[in-house]
């Protein structure tokens, strides 16, 4: 789960899972493409929290924030597209409730291609220096195949009366901006756009469109969240749909969308990872006790201790309700039940051969404890082997015991993570060599840990802050752990 700091502002990514941060306000951003006859373009939406802005009162004596924002998308050196603005809060009689948030949304016509896309934020009543953010953007709409646009996420929406800024294909959609759904939202609302499906198949030939949760850890397809219906092909195929996630488990999920043409061959996918936070949701066992285990590898495992470890050390790459199961309901199922739960995860995880697939995890988590288990920990419960297990082993991996500033740390770089994310880092570190606990300290991969502070908090042991906004350091003799980050070797 991405940190949030406090009195800062942090602005997410939601399509990357990026997480930055500039001075004394709070703002959420998350952008997606689309397609049109006049070509590609972007939608940005922003929200900022009203209780981290300053209000001042006006001439009709009613108060109100502005924050100035700057967009660029740039190629090189040269800009593409950009804005300059100010956003304004709604007016208030009083400062006394300014707990809401204020919305906007910018659309910028931008070819394909590549883009440096940079934000810059300042509340403008107060004297903060705004400072540039960055973040790599794609826009990929071929002409020769179908393809989905970005999924926006959605608050809630209406049939639109009059055509505005928030209007898409008739209906006003008000963006949900998070990539974080807490227990108080019960449905995950969205929209998306099929293009060329009309071209490719012909028009009002009938395809299928399925959508559906995955766990973001191991990919399995949540089969009580998958849907699928046919539609019939033309230029564009606009999809505006609701999925009930009132019993999804708390952890980490994609929201998968695929279209596949008559012959089932899969032609366009778009996926969106999300964060669930969800305490009341529980597994029901009674779905477990249909599990037959007989002549499988679960039934010869009869000792309690045993299966409680062997489940236990599923943990880092298990679904939101298998996970939920380990938490909740482990310390008080019998030996049967924890048989069916282990075999019914791996027929989950591998229906081909569940067993093959045990065994072979089962090698990596003895590979983990040999290599990251403490005196007081399991390898598995680790960062470091969790990363490991969730992941596979590193391409490579920076290791740095002895700077003269610094805590012991590693910085592990992955080339493609997940199929879908690349060159993406993990910044370990121990306070403790004594207990060789490595913690994971920052991340640049999507649902990780994201800290702007890691050099910070690296060189704690002899330098401290109480600025919260300070995210840099004064490079010393001796200490590599910016050249580690940017070339791991």
């Amino acid at each position: 789960m991405k940190k949030i700091f406090p009195l800062l502002v942090v602005l997410i990514f939601a399509t990357s899972g990026t997480v930055i941060q500039a001075r004394n306000l709070w703002a959420f951003l998350s952008y997606s493409s689309f397609n049109s006859p006049e070509g590609p373009y972007i939608e940005t939406y922003l929200t900022v929290a009203a209780n981290s802005v300053k209000f001042v009162k006006k001439e009709n004596g009613k108060y109100q924030a502005t924050v100035n924002i700057l967009m660029t998308f740039k190629q090189g050196n040269e800009i593409k597209a950009f804005k300059k603005y100010e956003l304004n809060s709604s007016e208030l009689e009083d400062t006394l409730n300014t707990n809401f948030n204020f919305i906007d949304q910018q659309r910028f016509a931008v070819p394909n291609g590549t883009y440096d896309f940079e934000i810059q934020l300042a509340d403008h009543n107060k004297t903060a220096t705004a400072m540039p953010y960055n973040q790599n953007v794609v826009i990929d709409f071929p002409a020769d195949k179908p393809s989905f646009s970005g999924i926006e996420l959605v608050k809630s929406y209406a049939k639109a009366a009059i055509p505005g800024t928030l209007t898409k294909s008739g209906y006003d959609l008000v963006p949900y901006t998070y990539n974080f759904y807490p227990e108080s939202e019960p449905k995950l609302i969205f929209y998306s756009e099929l293009y060329g499906m009309g071209k490719a198949a012909g028009p009002d030939q009938k395809f299928l469109l399925s959508y559906y949760l995955e766990s973001f850890e191991s990919n399995v397809k949540l089969n009580a969240y998958f849907r699928a219906k046919k539609e019939s092909s033309k230029e564009v195929n606009v999809f505006l749909t609701e999925i009930s996630i009132d019993n999804l488990p708390s952890g980490n999920y994609n929201l998968v969308l695929e279209a596949r043409d008559q012959q089932n061959e899969l032609v366009a996918s778009k996926k969106i990872f999300f964060q669930r936070m969800n305490p009341k949701a529980m597994i029901g066992l009674a779905d477990l006790g249909a599990t037959e285990i007989g002549n499988t590898f679960a039934e010869k495992i009869t000792s309690k201790d045993s299966l409680k470890e062997f489940i236990n050390s599923t943990y880092p790459i298990g679904t939101g309700l298998e996970k939920a199961f380990i938490r909740d309901a482990l310390k008080s199922a019998d030996v049967k039940t924890m048989q069916q739960f282990l075999y019914s995860f791996w027929v989950n995880h591998d229906p081909k051969n569940p067993e093959l697939a045990w065994n072979l995890y089962k090698a990596q988590v003895y590979k983990v404890e040999v290599n990251f288990g403490t005196p007081v920990k399991k390898g598995y419960q680790t960062d470091r082997g969790r990363v490991y297990l969730q992941y596979g082993p590193p391409n490579t991996r920076s290791t740095q015991y002895n700077e003269p500033s610094n805590y012991p740390y590693e910085i592990w770089q992955y080339y493609t993570l997940n199929n879908n994310q690349r060159n993406r880092k993990f910044v370990f570190y121990s306070q403790d060599m004594v207990t060789s606990d490595f913690q994971l300290l920052h991340s640049d991969a999507t649902g990780e840990i994201m800290n702007p502070r890691w050099k910070i908090d690296l060189r704690n042991r002899i330098y401290n802050t109480l600025d919260l906004q300070e995210t840099q350091v004064i490079n010393a003799w001796g200490d590599m752990e910016s050249d580690y980050w940017e070339l791991p070797n």
